[in-house]
């Protein structure tokens, strides 16, 4: 059975202080700090500080946001930044397959920045991680604490790590599995190369999975950064759309976008996959089962938790970022 939800946050009410983003330029906790600052102009609070190796992107109009520069292998860089904070979100992940930067970033980096963050008094942590924590599939719903995790991946083995440490914290932990939106260049962009590969689809490939836009997760996240009280954990929350999607609408998303007429899905998922695995050797084989196996999660009890609504889902998200997606693709 879920956990039992706590209870619902109120819409405008927030913590006194500062919210410190790690990873406050990247694809989530860019998102993040958007949705943070757009609350402090209408509320006039929190402060927002964005951290990333490289501070503020140039041309930044930062309004309430202060940016700062630090690295996470560099535990010096890290010394006085949570001053004043009183919440830290932690979206600063290394998603490659560097093992020695995994351990570097996600593992080392992380324990780094917990303890400045508790030599600081910050009194809430929150951590972006990835439901690829529970490695290859399939899953069918299962709730938080029905899984054991089994990560397939260094990058997900060295964020397994970093969640372990932030709940020995107190801490948050969430775990996102397929984000899309302004910024994705891994989902859409894949599932584009994979149809400009190979323009089928396998006959029985169209599964379930958690998805969320990048919008909607940073909405969440910021009600969860800005709730009134102490901290609430240690917990973690699965945080997606709580309606499973087709994966086939994913795959119809990318193959529109590219002018392209749906896919077939008349060949064998064995040929799919031999045939990607010569036209897109960087394709691993633990991201083809993610796009093509069942991957959902119930995610209801952060959404119950929040008192917030999940967002309009997929179509609705997805024409906003069509722009986006198409100048990034090159169309």
């Amino acid at each position: 059975m879920p956990e039992a939800p706590g209870p619902a946050l109120p819409a405008a009410r927030t913590v006194v202080g500062t919210v410190l983003v790690a990873g406050g330029t990247g694809f989530i906790g860019g998102a993040v700090v958007r949705a943070l600052k757009d609350h402090a102009e209408r509320h006039g609070g929190p402060g927002v500080r964005a951290l990333s190796s490289r501070g503020a992107p140039a041309g930044t109009s930062t309004g309430p946001v202060t940016h700062l520069a630090a690295d996470l292998t560099r535990p010096g860089t890290l010394r006085g930044v949570c001053e004043g904070a009183t919440t830290l979100v932690h979206a600063a992940s290394y998603v490659g397959r560097d093992s020695e930067r995994c351990e570097a970033v996600n593992r080392l980096g992380t324990v780094a920045l917990l303890a400045e963050a508790r030599r600081a008094g910050v009194r809430r942590v929150l951590y972006v991680s990835t439901a690829s924590v529970y490695g290859t599939g399939p899953h069918r719903g299962p709730d938080e604490g029905a899984l054991s995790p089994r990560p397939a991946s260094a990058a997900s083995a060295s964020r397994l790590h970093a969640e372990r440490a932030v709940l020995a914290a107190g801490g948050v932990v969430l775990r996102p599995h397929l984000v899309y939106g302004e910024g994705d260049r891994w989902l859409i962009p894949a599932l584009a190369a994979m149809a400009r590969a190979v323009p089928d689809w396998p006959v029985a490939g169209h599964p379930l999975t958690s998805a969320i836009s990048v919008t909607d997760l940073a909405r969440c996240v910021a009600a969860l950064a800005l709730a009134p009280g102490g901290p609430e954990g240690p917990e973690i929350h699965h945080l997606a759309d709580p309606r499973p999607l087709p994966v086939s609408r994913l795959v119809r998303a990318a193959h529109d976008l590219l002018g392209m007429p749906p896919p077939a899905g008349a060949i064998a998922p064995e040929t799919h996959r031999s045939r990607l695995a010569e036209a897109l050797p960087s394709l691993s084989a633990h991201q083809y089962a993610l796009l093509t196996r069942d991957h959902w999660y119930d995610s209801r009890k952060v959404w119950r938790r929040t008192g917030r609504d999940p967002g309009p889902g997929f179509a609705h998200r997805f024409a906003e970022s069509r722009g986006w997606y198409a100048g990034y693709l090159g169309l």
